[in-house]
């Protein structure tokens, strides 16, 4: 349930299909740059109820990260 929403902000932002988009994904996969990223973490915290901080953002390495984070937070 949660990569699903994940990969649908994910395919809206960058204007991909969902089958481009899997927890192995990365950022550099979806062309994403660093206003890119903070754009996408925005939306993620208002869809998730969640706050990203810098530090959290560095550990992110693809989608599946994203995931975990927010399951545990």
């Amino acid at each position: 349930m949660v990569f699903e929403r994940i990969q649908k902000l994910i395919c809206e932002q960058f204007d991909l299909e969902p089958e481009q988009v899997t927890e192995a994904t990365t950022l550099e996969d979806v062309n994403a740059d660093s206003l890119d990223v903070y754009d996408l973490a925005q939306s993620l915290e208002t869809a998730f109820d969640v706050t990203f901080h810098e530090e959290d953002l560095e550990n992110v390495k693809n989608i599946g990260d994203i995931v975990r984070f927010i399951e545990n937070n």
